[in-house]
């Protein structure tokens, strides 16, 4: 048998003649940050029993991480499944979007749970965490898989099995109860103590704690705008009967997913329609704010948004916040002594106020340019100024904060929040997170139109969502409006070319493991030709072939 080479973050070795489990190695870890709860074999992230049988690089994955947040909260979602399914066996469970710490769930029965209900729910997960069970993985064959969903009421798991049939499907098992795999989980449930149960609008939320602290639930912050365009959303899904992964697919194979996609661009189209009828409804509105995190749509749907305004008798102006950024050699720090372009103190407040103010006094101002290369600001003899039926439009990712405009009158200020929420879900348990969406489009933009690989981008989003923590995010309900920018149909489209640029992506990168993440969560789609979307579609703006000039 062939030597097995083990490589530690410490550069020490172990060679080994077998095939070895990975539980044997925890002690050549440091202690500390919560707990190892899972393992990089070769950058892939893998369960703390896996089986090695190749030479690899091992490093620890903690519970106080990103990636270690990540099992605890799939795995604290699967115990609640379990739980659920031993509480109400006829009741089928259904996760939502993510609010404040929290999934939100509803019954498919649309009974609303009772408070003696939930508390024995929540009982029942405490039973389970406290108990010390294990959580198996296992392989089971397809007519197994089927049978075992079958008999579990797992309808939408069922029906994908339809568009996804290997021959040896992986599922998660915690006594009777069995899911899908789309991810290493916990080894045993105890480590699962922080979480609760709490009652919200039709449903509940399962709340879990951040990934800094385990041991503590953050303080709940409700965002009633955002769940009202999300219910929207998905009320609008049951109705055309398309709310999972395999409800689109068997759109695709049944070559009826034209008309969804007509339907799906529509309903968008009206979306900005009406945003624009509530800013020609307040007359003294005299500048769109349009903010959202990145891969948001931001500038297809400024473009969009001027149409629908044109056609109410205005004339649309664009003033880009990137032209206002104070020079390289003002601009702030971040804590790694890195130039922070997304922080408020990057832009010039004072000059942009300015140029408001006397654009909307009937004054003409020279607008500045700025040299990205030279870090310097600008100008190029352009000037504007605005006729009474002009309305300025400024896309930014402070466009939600009023100390971007402080000298500006509320009154003439309208602003829009953009969010890229598919009412989508893989199966009845399994939730398309936001930021995997956008994430996606970003990928795909990026090498189409920026030379960048997978691993790049993959490799700064960490980075990009910290300044969506601190600079988006925490505005968000100050918005007028609320637009989601994201098309039901989209990933099938993406991933056409999202796909090889991440297999492209070696297990020698660090960036390996959310490749390899991403690929299991397209591999639940199946796909749809560029030729299908239209060319206003916010879609274009990061496969190509816009009617757009960008």
């Amino acid at each position: 048998m062939k030597k097995i080479t083990i490589n530690f973050p410490d550069s020490t070795q172990i060679e080994s003649q077998d095939e070895i489990c990975s539980l044997n190695f925890l002690n050549h870890f440091p202690t500390g940050n919560g707990g190892i709860v899972a393992v990089k074999v070769n950058n892939e992230i893998c369960a703390l029993d896996c089986s090695i049988n190749v030479s690899a690089s091992l490093e620890p994955v903690y519970l106080n991480t990103k990636e270690g947040s990540a099992i605890y909260r799939r795995s604290l979602c699967f115990v609640l499944a379990a739980a659920t399914h031993k509480i109400f066996p006829n009741a089928r469970l259904l996760v939502g979007h993510s609010l404040g710490y929290g999934y939100y769930y509803t019954l498919d029965t649309g009974k609303i749970l009772s408070t003696e209900e939930l508390i024995q729910l929540k009982n029942e997960i405490r039973s389970i965490v406290d108990s010390d069970l294990k959580i198996e993985t296992n392989t089971v064959s397809y007519k197994e898989a089927c049978e075992l969903f079958e008999k579990l009421n797992l309808v939408e798991t069922r029906k994908q099995l339809n568009y996804r049939s290997p021959s040896r499907i992986l599922v998660n098992t915690l006594g009777d109860f069995s899911d899908l795999y789309f991810g290493p989980l916990v080894s045993s449930t105890a480590i699962l103590s922080t979480f609760d149960i709490i009652p919200f609008r039709e449903g509940f939320l399962l709340r879990f704690p951040a990934h800094s602290d385990h041991t503590v639930l953050p303080q709940f912050e409700d965002q009633p705008k955002l769940f009202e365009i999300y219910k929207k959303y998905k009320d609008w899904g049951k109705r055309l009967n398309v709310t999972s992964a395999a409800s689109l697919n068997q759109l695709i194979h049944d070559r009826t997913v034209n008309e969804f996609i007509d339907i799906t661009e529509t309903l968008q189209l009206k979306c900005i329609a009406d945003i624009a009828d509530q800013i020609h409804s307040r007359s003294q509105v005299r500048v769109v704010l349009i903010a959202g995190p990145s891969s948001s749509g931001k500038t297809t749907t400024s473009k969009k948004l001027a149409l629908q305004l044109r056609a109410l008798g205005y004339k649309p102006r664009v003033i880009s916040l990137d032209c206002y950024y104070v020079g390289r050699a003002n601009t702030p720090r971040d804590e790694n002594g890195n130039y922070d372009y997304e922080c408020l103190e990057a832009l010039d407040i004072e000059l942009i106020n300015k140029n408001l103010l006397d654009l909307f006094a009937g004054k003409t101002i020279e607008l500045p340019s700025y040299d990205f290369h030279e870090g310097k600001r600008y100008y190029k003899g352009e000037t504007m100024n605005l006729e009474p039926n002009d309305i300025l439009i400024m896309e930014g990712i402070h466009g939600l904060n009023d100390k971007l405009t402080p000298l500006v009158p509320p009154e003439t200020k309208f602003k829009i929040y953009l969010s890229a929420l598919t009412q989508l879900n893989l199966d009845d348990h399994n939730r398309i997170p936001t930021s995997d969406n956008r994430l996606i489009r970003r990928i795909v933009r990026d090498a189409q139109f920026r030379g960048k690989s997978a691993a790049d981008t993959i490799a700064m989003w960490d980075n990009v969502q910290k300044g969506e923590r601190l600079h988006i995010f925490p505005f968000q309900n100050n918005a007028d409006a609320m637009l989601n920018t994201a098309l039901d149909y989209e990933i099938p489209v993406l991933k056409v070319y999202a796909d090889p640029l991440l297999r492209c992506v070696t297990p020698l990168q660090k960036e390996y493991a959310e490749a390899t993440r991403l690929l299991m969560f397209l591999n639940s789609f199946s796909t749809i030709p560029a030729t299908a979307v239209p060319g206003q579609s916010i879609i274009r703006e990061f496969i190509g072939g816009s009617a757009f000039h960008y």
